[in-house]
């Protein structure tokens, strides 16, 4: 990507967003107590192949390390993501 992505919390929309050339991509969560479930992960098609599902999902799992939560990786984006990156691996809470 050419010019810089920056990823937003949005918590009263459960969701990290990124907006760029006017589209939204998100990653959306649910949050019960310490356990933050990752629901969904979105890129419109016009964004695709740029990274920016990676860049929400680091900001988020990053975001929820630093709160001390745990993480439910039920969207199969974010799941792929945890097992492939040993370093997120602990924040998994089962």
């Amino acid at each position: 990507m050419s010019t810089p992505v920056t990823v937003v919390h949005n918590p009263a929309a459960s969701r990290y967003e990124a907006t760029v050339d006017g589209h939204l991509a998100v990653a959306e969560y649910t949050l019960a107590g310490s356990i933050q479930t990752f629901t969904h992960t979105f890129v419109p098609g016009e964004l695709r192949g740029r990274g920016l599902a990676e860049l929400l999902v680091r900001a988020a799992l990053e975001d929820a390390r630093t709160a001390g939560r745990r993480i439910v990786p039920q969207c199969s984006y974010v799941a792929r993501f945890v097992d492939r990156h040993p370093e997120y691996q602990a924040l998994r809470a089962i």
